[in-house]
């Protein structure tokens, strides 16, 4: 499953996932400059099933009509690697789930 970490998440976060997941950032894959709106159509068209953000506002900035890719937020108290990763069973528990290219948040 190929997974979009976008820039306020940590790149460190990619090796908390299993081997199956074929985790990218939004730096390497050289889009760091990118808007949302196109940062979602480019990640779509590459094949991406998923962006994992930890931009709360996305959801008042961007159609959730218009998705191509599901958008997970990540919304821990801190956007420290110590904090997301024990996010990361819900997002694999959500990945599994078949979901839809809509906006979902995941907090605790």
């Amino acid at each position: 499953m190929k997974l979009l970490l976008d820039e306020q998440v940590p790149a460190r976060l990619a090796r908390e996932f299993p081997e199956n997941y074929d985790v990218h950032t939004v730096q390497k894959m050289g889009w760091a400059p990118t808007k949302n709106g196109e940062l979602l159509k480019l990640a779509a068209s590459d094949g991406f099933v998923a962006l994992l953000s930890a931009d709360k506002n996305m959801k008042y900035q961007q159609s959730s009509t218009e998705l191509a890719i599901a958008v997970i937020v990540l919304a821990p108290v801190m956007n420290r690697l110590v904090d997301l990763v024990p996010l990361v069973p819900s997002v694999i528990a959500l990945l599994e789930a078949n979901l839809a290219p809509e906006f979902y948040r995941i907090e605790k």
